[in-house]
């Protein structure tokens, strides 16, 4: 005996009537899905009021960020750039640096006052 019995070819048939309904409920409407109202908090809310296409409020914080990253590209860093490389490359004595004072000894002249350094006084109790 070959092949399904009547009963077993009416079973397979009604199972692929049901699969084939199936997939035809699976497929949404155009009122499906039904979603619930978002609750949104303050946050949230301030965020979506304020991310609404061409609100003012969004158009000057455009404007600021456009500015802000000019000046930076522009301004700040090359001349951050012509600084560093003036300063570390260019001048003679870099900035910041301080020239010490030339050393005074015992009977040296002071140039401002013309006062001589009087000698040091030897102390008796001292090895050297």
């Amino acid at each position: 005996m070959s092949g399904y019995s009547e009963d077993e070819r009416l079973r397979l048939q009604q199972l692929r009537a049901l699969r084939r309904r199936w997939l035809r409920d699976q497929e949404l409407s155009e009122r499906e899905p039904v979603l619930p109202r978002r609750q949104l908090g303050p946050v949230a809310a301030f965020w979506e009021r304020f991310l609404q296409p061409g609100g003012l409020w969004r158009q000057q914080v455009f404007k600021a960020y456009q500015t802000g990253g000019f000046v930076l590209t522009r301004v700040l860093i090359p001349a951050w750039i012509i600084l560093y490389c003036l300063k570390y490359h260019v001048m003679k004595t870099p900035h910041g640096v301080v020239m010490s004072n030339p050393r005074i000894f015992p009977g040296d002249r002071i140039l401002e006052t013309g006062e001589i350094i009087p000698p040091l006084k030897e102390e008796p109790g001292e090895h050297h």
